[in-house]
Protein backbone atom coordinates (compact mmCIF):
# COMPACT_ATOMS: atom_id res chain seq x y z
CA UNK A 1 0.00 0.00 0.00
CA UNK A 2 1.23 3.19 -0.38
CA UNK A 3 1.23 3.98 3.02
CA UNK A 4 4.33 1.70 3.14
CA UNK A 5 6.22 4.23 1.15
CA UNK A 6 4.84 7.00 2.78
CA UNK A 7 7.55 8.03 4.81
CA UNK A 8 10.28 7.74 6.98
CA UNK A 9 10.03 9.28 10.13
CA UNK A 10 12.65 10.07 12.96
CA UNK A 11 11.42 8.70 16.35
CA UNK A 12 11.65 11.65 18.19
CA UNK A 13 10.02 12.16 21.63
CA UNK A 14 7.25 14.57 21.87
CA UNK A 15 6.20 16.66 24.54
CA UNK A 16 8.66 14.93 27.16
CA UNK A 17 7.15 11.46 25.90
CA UNK A 18 9.40 8.86 25.34
CA UNK A 19 9.18 7.59 21.86
CA UNK A 20 7.45 4.30 22.19
CA UNK A 21 4.55 4.64 19.68
CA UNK A 22 3.46 1.61 18.28
CA UNK A 23 3.69 2.80 15.02
CA UNK A 24 4.24 6.75 13.37
CA UNK A 25 3.82 7.60 10.08
CA UNK A 26 3.72 11.02 7.93
CA UNK A 27 1.15 11.88 5.05
CA UNK A 28 1.82 14.19 2.28
CA UNK A 29 5.19 14.70 4.34
CA UNK A 30 6.10 17.80 1.80
CA UNK A 31 2.76 19.58 1.84
CA UNK A 32 3.18 23.33 2.04
CA UNK A 33 0.20 23.85 4.57
CA UNK A 34 -0.30 22.83 8.30
CA UNK A 35 0.84 19.81 9.59
CA UNK A 36 -1.97 17.95 11.93
CA UNK A 37 -1.05 15.27 15.14
CA UNK A 38 -3.86 12.67 14.80
CA UNK A 39 -3.22 10.46 18.22
CA UNK A 40 -5.18 7.04 17.59
CA UNK A 41 -5.72 3.59 18.81
CA UNK A 42 -6.43 1.97 15.25
CA UNK A 43 -3.77 -0.08 13.46
CA UNK A 44 -2.25 2.16 10.75
CA UNK A 45 -2.85 -0.55 8.27
CA UNK A 46 -6.88 0.08 8.79
CA UNK A 47 -6.53 3.85 9.32
CA UNK A 48 -4.07 5.20 5.99
CA UNK A 49 -6.49 4.48 3.18
CA UNK A 50 -8.74 7.14 5.14
CA UNK A 51 -5.73 9.57 6.01
CA UNK A 52 -4.56 9.34 2.30
CA UNK A 53 -8.67 10.02 0.84
CA UNK A 54 -8.28 13.25 3.31
CA UNK A 55 -4.72 14.14 2.13
CA UNK A 56 -5.46 13.63 -1.78
CA UNK A 57 -8.88 15.75 -0.89
CA UNK A 58 -6.37 18.89 0.97
CA UNK A 59 -3.02 18.54 -0.61
CA UNK A 60 -1.69 21.30 1.71
CA UNK A 61 -2.11 19.21 4.66
CA UNK A 62 0.38 16.56 6.08
CA UNK A 63 -0.92 14.48 8.56
CA UNK A 64 1.08 12.26 11.78
CA UNK A 65 -0.64 9.78 12.49
CA UNK A 66 0.87 7.95 15.94
CA UNK A 67 -0.30 4.74 17.47
CA UNK A 68 -0.89 4.07 20.78
CA UNK A 69 -3.05 1.83 23.31
CA UNK A 70 -6.58 3.19 24.48
CA UNK A 71 -5.45 4.11 28.63
CA UNK A 72 -2.07 5.53 26.93
CA UNK A 73 -4.03 7.75 25.06
CA UNK A 74 -5.95 9.46 27.56
CA UNK A 75 -2.84 9.75 29.80
CA UNK A 76 -0.86 11.34 26.95
CA UNK A 77 -3.58 13.69 25.95
CA UNK A 78 -3.98 14.79 29.58
CA UNK A 79 -0.40 15.89 30.21
CA UNK A 80 -0.06 17.44 27.20
CA UNK A 81 -3.20 18.32 24.75
CA UNK A 82 -1.30 20.64 22.98
CA UNK A 83 0.86 18.38 21.78
CA UNK A 84 -2.34 16.77 19.52
CA UNK A 85 -4.49 18.24 16.81
CA UNK A 86 -7.74 15.20 16.04
CA UNK A 87 -7.82 12.41 19.25
CA UNK A 88 -9.29 9.06 18.18
CA UNK A 89 -9.67 6.34 19.95
CA UNK A 90 -12.15 2.89 20.37
CA UNK A 91 -12.79 3.53 24.10
CA UNK A 92 -15.79 5.39 24.31
CA UNK A 93 -15.51 6.01 28.29
CA UNK A 94 -12.52 7.37 28.15
CA UNK A 95 -12.89 9.71 25.21
CA UNK A 96 -16.39 10.66 27.12
CA UNK A 97 -14.06 11.67 30.07
CA UNK A 98 -11.85 14.05 28.20
CA UNK A 99 -14.83 15.73 26.29
CA UNK A 100 -16.54 16.11 30.02
CA UNK A 101 -13.67 17.33 31.08
CA UNK A 102 -13.02 20.28 28.75
CA UNK A 103 -10.32 18.56 26.43
CA UNK A 104 -12.46 18.55 23.27
CA UNK A 105 -13.30 21.72 21.36
CA UNK A 106 -16.80 21.97 19.93
CA UNK A 107 -17.24 22.19 16.66
CA UNK A 108 -21.24 23.33 15.42
CA UNK A 109 -23.17 21.98 12.73
CA UNK A 110 -21.01 18.34 12.33
CA UNK A 111 -23.91 16.12 10.43
CA UNK A 112 -24.23 13.34 13.03
CA UNK A 113 -27.55 12.46 14.67
CA UNK A 114 -27.87 13.07 18.32
CA UNK A 115 -26.70 9.66 19.37
CA UNK A 116 -23.14 9.57 17.81
CA UNK A 117 -22.12 12.87 19.17
CA UNK A 118 -21.97 14.25 22.95
CA UNK A 119 -22.12 18.18 23.28
CA UNK A 120 -21.08 18.95 20.04
CA UNK A 121 -17.06 17.68 21.48
CA UNK A 122 -17.34 14.10 20.55
CA UNK A 123 -18.32 12.83 17.77
CA UNK A 124 -19.05 8.75 16.68
CA UNK A 125 -17.63 7.53 13.17
CA UNK A 126 -17.67 3.74 13.63
CA UNK A 127 -19.58 1.05 14.99
CA UNK A 128 -18.62 -2.46 15.37
CA UNK A 129 -18.96 -5.52 17.96
CA UNK A 130 -16.84 -7.28 20.11
CA UNK A 131 -16.63 -10.89 18.52
CA UNK A 132 -14.83 -14.16 19.49
CA UNK A 133 -12.44 -15.62 17.35
CA UNK A 134 -11.50 -19.67 17.32
CA UNK A 135 -9.43 -21.91 15.37
CA UNK A 136 -11.46 -24.41 13.95
CA UNK A 137 -9.09 -26.77 14.45
CA UNK A 138 -9.36 -26.70 18.01
CA UNK A 139 -13.19 -27.82 17.60
CA UNK A 140 -12.91 -30.14 14.79
CA UNK A 141 -15.73 -33.01 15.67
CA UNK A 142 -17.29 -30.57 18.08
CA UNK A 143 -19.86 -27.67 17.45
CA UNK A 144 -18.38 -23.92 17.31
CA UNK A 145 -20.00 -22.45 19.99
CA UNK A 146 -21.86 -19.33 19.64
CA UNK A 147 -22.53 -18.09 23.03
CA UNK A 148 -20.91 -17.29 26.00
CA UNK A 149 -22.27 -20.21 27.93
CA UNK A 150 -21.80 -22.61 24.95
CA UNK A 151 -18.06 -21.65 25.19
CA UNK A 152 -18.15 -22.22 28.85
CA UNK A 153 -19.19 -25.48 28.30
CA UNK A 154 -16.83 -26.06 25.44
CA UNK A 155 -14.08 -24.99 27.55
CA UNK A 156 -15.07 -27.03 30.29
CA UNK A 157 -15.36 -30.29 28.89
CA UNK A 158 -11.94 -30.15 27.50
CA UNK A 159 -10.00 -28.12 29.91
CA UNK A 160 -6.06 -29.38 28.90
CA UNK A 161 -6.68 -28.77 25.51
CA UNK A 162 -7.49 -24.99 26.10
CA UNK A 163 -4.76 -24.53 29.09
CA UNK A 164 -3.24 -21.44 28.10
CA UNK A 165 -4.36 -21.68 25.00
CA UNK A 166 -7.43 -18.86 25.47
CA UNK A 167 -6.95 -15.08 25.51
CA UNK A 168 -8.24 -11.79 26.24
CA UNK A 169 -7.58 -8.15 26.99
CA UNK A 170 -5.76 -7.51 30.52
CA UNK A 171 -8.67 -5.16 31.47
CA UNK A 172 -6.21 -3.63 34.19
CA UNK A 173 -3.93 -2.01 30.86
CA UNK A 174 -6.53 -1.95 28.17
CA UNK A 175 -8.97 0.94 27.86
CA UNK A 176 -10.82 -0.75 25.45
CA UNK A 177 -10.56 -3.68 27.36
CA UNK A 178 -11.90 -2.20 30.21
CA UNK A 179 -14.68 -0.76 28.64
CA UNK A 180 -16.04 -4.06 26.82
CA UNK A 181 -15.92 -5.87 30.28
CA UNK A 182 -17.49 -3.35 32.06
CA UNK A 183 -20.55 -3.41 29.56
CA UNK A 184 -20.28 -7.35 29.62
CA UNK A 185 -20.31 -7.22 33.41
CA UNK A 186 -24.00 -5.06 33.12
CA UNK A 187 -25.48 -7.34 30.42
CA UNK A 188 -25.53 -10.98 32.20
CA UNK A 189 -23.33 -12.66 34.94
CA UNK A 190 -22.26 -14.91 32.26
CA UNK A 191 -19.04 -12.84 31.82
CA UNK A 192 -18.01 -13.48 35.31
CA UNK A 193 -18.42 -17.29 34.87
CA UNK A 194 -16.56 -16.90 31.36
CA UNK A 195 -13.69 -14.88 33.61
CA UNK A 196 -13.46 -17.82 36.05
CA UNK A 197 -13.10 -20.64 33.43
CA UNK A 198 -10.58 -18.88 31.34
CA UNK A 199 -9.17 -18.26 34.60
CA UNK A 200 -8.69 -21.49 35.55
CA UNK A 201 -7.05 -22.62 32.03
CA UNK A 202 -4.07 -19.99 32.61
CA UNK A 203 -5.59 -17.18 30.21
CA UNK A 204 -3.42 -15.20 28.27
CA UNK A 205 -3.70 -11.13 28.64
CA UNK A 206 -3.05 -8.97 25.50
CA UNK A 207 -3.08 -5.29 25.04
CA UNK A 208 -5.02 -5.05 22.11
CA UNK A 209 -7.03 -7.38 19.61
CA UNK A 210 -4.33 -7.24 16.96
CA UNK A 211 -1.46 -9.11 19.22
CA UNK A 212 -4.65 -11.95 19.93
CA UNK A 213 -4.81 -12.56 16.28
CA UNK A 214 -1.84 -12.70 15.36
CA UNK A 215 -1.29 -15.24 18.67
CA UNK A 216 -4.20 -16.98 17.18
CA UNK A 217 -2.98 -16.87 13.04
CA UNK A 218 0.02 -19.08 14.48
CA UNK A 219 -1.38 -21.51 16.84
CA UNK A 220 -0.46 -19.89 20.41
CA UNK A 221 -3.87 -19.66 21.49
CA UNK A 222 -6.90 -21.26 19.93
CA UNK A 223 -9.84 -18.92 21.17
CA UNK A 224 -9.39 -15.48 22.02
CA UNK A 225 -12.13 -13.21 23.87
CA UNK A 226 -13.84 -10.06 22.92
CA UNK A 227 -11.22 -9.06 19.66
CA UNK A 228 -12.14 -6.03 17.55
CA UNK A 229 -14.92 -6.93 14.50
CA UNK A 230 -12.94 -4.81 11.97
CA UNK A 231 -9.23 -6.33 13.02
CA UNK A 232 -10.81 -10.02 13.24
CA UNK A 233 -12.33 -9.27 9.81
CA UNK A 234 -9.45 -8.12 8.06
CA UNK A 235 -7.23 -10.40 9.94
CA UNK A 236 -9.30 -13.66 9.26
CA UNK A 237 -9.79 -13.15 5.96
CA UNK A 238 -8.60 -15.94 3.58
CA UNK A 239 -7.30 -17.85 6.91
CA UNK A 240 -9.94 -20.83 6.42
CA UNK A 241 -8.53 -21.96 9.79
CA UNK A 242 -10.23 -19.00 11.79
CA UNK A 243 -13.74 -18.17 12.49
CA UNK A 244 -14.83 -15.20 13.73
CA UNK A 245 -18.31 -15.76 15.85
CA UNK A 246 -20.55 -12.82 16.47
CA UNK A 247 -22.56 -14.05 20.15
CA UNK A 248 -26.12 -14.64 19.78
CA UNK A 249 -26.59 -14.42 23.63
CA UNK A 250 -25.88 -10.73 23.11
CA UNK A 251 -23.69 -8.68 21.37
CA UNK A 252 -21.34 -5.70 22.98
CA UNK A 253 -21.08 -3.23 20.16
CA UNK A 254 -18.82 -0.27 20.51
CA UNK A 255 -18.13 3.53 18.64
CA UNK A 256 -15.13 4.94 17.73
CA UNK A 257 -14.93 8.24 18.33
CA UNK A 258 -13.05 11.65 17.57
CA UNK A 259 -12.45 14.93 18.74
CA UNK A 260 -10.73 18.10 17.75
CA UNK A 261 -7.68 19.41 21.09
CA UNK A 262 -9.08 22.11 22.74
CA UNK A 263 -5.36 22.79 22.58
CA UNK A 264 -5.01 22.46 18.80
CA UNK A 265 -3.10 25.24 17.37
CA UNK A 266 -4.75 23.97 14.03
CA UNK A 267 -8.37 23.91 14.96
CA UNK A 268 -9.34 24.65 11.02
CA UNK A 269 -7.53 21.92 9.57
CA UNK A 270 -8.42 19.48 12.56
CA UNK A 271 -12.23 20.25 12.06
CA UNK A 272 -11.37 19.32 8.63
CA UNK A 273 -10.33 15.69 9.46
CA UNK A 274 -13.01 15.43 11.87
CA UNK A 275 -15.58 16.63 9.18
CA UNK A 276 -14.71 14.17 6.87
CA UNK A 277 -14.20 10.97 9.07
CA UNK A 278 -17.83 11.49 9.94
CA UNK A 279 -18.41 11.99 6.50
CA UNK A 280 -17.40 8.29 5.21
CA UNK A 281 -19.99 6.93 6.73
CA UNK A 282 -22.99 8.75 4.40
CA UNK A 283 -21.08 8.23 1.20
CA UNK A 284 -22.56 6.43 -1.63
CA UNK A 285 -18.20 5.19 -2.93
CA UNK A 286 -16.94 2.00 -1.89
CA UNK A 287 -15.01 2.45 1.13
CA UNK A 288 -11.63 2.63 0.65
CA UNK A 289 -11.07 1.16 4.53
CA UNK A 290 -12.15 -1.72 5.95
CA UNK A 291 -13.23 0.24 8.63
CA UNK A 292 -17.29 -0.21 9.36
CA UNK A 293 -18.46 3.75 9.26
CA UNK A 294 -21.33 4.16 10.56
CA UNK A 295 -24.47 4.33 8.57
CA UNK A 296 -27.00 7.10 10.28
CA UNK A 297 -29.76 5.68 7.83
CA UNK A 298 -30.03 2.27 8.95
CA UNK A 299 -28.66 1.77 12.71
CA UNK A 300 -30.61 1.91 15.32
CA UNK A 301 -29.30 2.16 18.90
CA UNK A 302 -30.72 -0.21 21.13
CA UNK A 303 -29.76 -2.30 24.33
CA UNK A 304 -26.58 -4.21 22.47
CA UNK A 305 -24.70 -0.69 21.23
CA UNK A 306 -22.90 0.92 23.94
CA UNK A 307 -24.23 4.74 24.05
CA UNK A 308 -22.65 8.25 24.35
CA UNK A 309 -23.90 9.13 26.76
CA UNK A 310 -23.56 9.34 31.22
CA UNK A 311 -23.99 6.24 32.00
CA UNK A 312 -20.51 5.18 30.41
CA UNK A 313 -18.57 7.21 33.41
CA UNK A 314 -20.01 4.91 35.93
CA UNK A 315 -17.15 2.52 35.36
CA UNK A 316 -14.84 5.09 36.00
CA UNK A 317 -15.14 6.13 39.03
CA UNK A 318 -12.33 5.81 41.27
CA UNK A 319 -14.27 3.53 44.08
CA UNK A 320 -16.27 1.57 41.48
CA UNK A 321 -13.08 0.86 38.94
CA UNK A 322 -11.06 -0.52 41.66
CA UNK A 323 -14.08 -2.81 43.14
CA UNK A 324 -14.18 -3.87 39.03
CA UNK A 325 -10.64 -4.77 38.77
CA UNK A 326 -10.69 -6.32 42.17
CA UNK A 327 -13.57 -8.70 41.16
CA UNK A 328 -11.59 -9.08 37.57
CA UNK A 329 -8.02 -10.26 39.25
CA UNK A 330 -10.01 -12.62 41.73
CA UNK A 331 -11.88 -14.43 38.62
CA UNK A 332 -9.16 -14.14 36.04
CA UNK A 333 -5.64 -14.29 38.17
CA UNK A 334 -5.75 -17.96 39.79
Amino acid sequence: MRYLIALAVLFLPIAGWADDWEDRLIFNEDAEGPRLRVISSTDTVLFAPVIEGFVAENPLISVEYLVSGTADINQRVRATPEAFDVIISSAMDLQLKLANDGFALPVDDVPVPNWAQWHHSLFAFTSEPATIVINRAAFEGQPIPQTRQGLIEALRQRPEAFRGKVGTYDVRQSGLGYLFATQDARASETYWRLMEVMGGLDVRLYCCSGEMINDLADGSILVAYNVLGSYAAVRTEGKDALEVVLPSDFQTIMMRTAMVSRATPEPNAAEMLLRYLVAQGPTTEEPASPLPFLQPNDLAIGQETIGLDPALLTFLDGLKRTKFLSAWEDAVIQ
